[in-house]
């Protein structure tokens, strides 16, 4: 049995919204995959929910006409994998999505509830931010847009309000077009554990395929939150291949703060950040057609 106290269903995003308003110790509730289970360790307990669960209006990915990509937050992880929209134009965050947990949870957990937990190792989160996402919510004063490099305030914490609803990812065209990308979980078990380090990589590279023109670099649980490397991105962009690939993991060190954890100690995940900031470039660079 879960220990709530009352669960409110609402009828549409304006409804939620009153709701919450009405009630702002309220949570929302979508999948359930991430509330459901604290409160079923107690930390919760008592809780009142305001379901958004089943709202058409929430659900699917579009292309709007200037190409942003706009993705509904109730679409699960399964939906994310295999749309014919992502898998088009940005496989990488369908490759992201289909590293979390196992098959149930993907087809009901949603990809608005891993952008609004505000966890560092979300799987979608690093790359959500390499893409340069924009967060659109709703709330009683009207809807206003975050990009994700301010959507993250700390462990949990998001640019969210009691009595707001994000109603859209989207994907600004310029984010992704012409880049290649690719996401590397790293975990203690192959299957269903949460990362160590998740690390994302876009390319874009020269007409030739031998010089990267531009790199980005993002992280999860490399610091508190979800993070780009900025200082790694320089010295990755506008290089060789070659160059490239030895310059981007020496660089990264400078742009994380991983802590020690019972997963892992700081030492690991930085030697995790250089290896696998090469490892991600090359990839997304292969896929881009540079021999590698």
């Amino acid at each position: 049995m879960f220990d709530i106290s009352s669960i409110y269903q609402a009828q549409s995003v304006a409804d939620a919204i009153r709701a919450l308003e009405q009630d702002p110790g309220a949570l929302v509730i979508a999948g359930g995959t991430d509330v459901l289970i604290k409160v079923r360790e107690g930390k919760l307990a008592g809780c009142r929910l305001v379901s958004i669960h089943g709202l058409e209006e929430l659900k699917g990915i579009s292309q709007a006409p200037n190409g942003d990509i706009e993705i509904g937050p109730l679409s699960t992880f399964r939906d994310v994998t295999y749309d014919k929209i992502i898998r088009a134009n940005v496989p990488v965050l369908g490759e992201a999505a289909d590293m979390a947990g196992g098959p149930q949870l993907r087809a009901a957990g949603t990809i608005g509830g891993n952008v609004c937990n505000g966890i560092t190792s979300a799987d979608t989160a690093s790359t959500l931010v390499a893409l340069e996402a924009v967060l659109r919510v709703r709330g009683p004063r009207g809807e206003r847009e975050v990009p994700i490099s301010r959507w993250y305030h700390g462990v949990g914490k998001v640019d969210l309000a009691p009595y707001e609803v994000l109603t859209k990812i989207v994907l600004p065209r310029k984010g992704y077009e012409g880049f290649t990308g690719h996401y590397i979980k790293y975990a203690m078990r192959s299957a269903m554990d949460i990362a160590t380090l998740g690390v994302s990589c876009l390319a874009q590279l020269s007409q030739d395929k031998r010089e990267t023109r531009q790199v980005r670099l993002a992280f999860g649980v490399a610091g508190p939150v979800p993070m780009r490397a900025p200082g790694a991105e320089a010295a990755a962009s506008n290089r060789p291949v070659e160059q490239a690939l030895a310059a981007i993991g020496p660089a990264a060190l400078g742009d994380v703060s991983p802590r020690s954890s019972w997963r892992a100690s700081r030492e690991f995940r930085l030697q995790l950040v250089e290896e696998l900031s090469a490892r991600a470039l090359a990839e997304a660079m292969r896929k881009g057609g540079a021999q590698v």
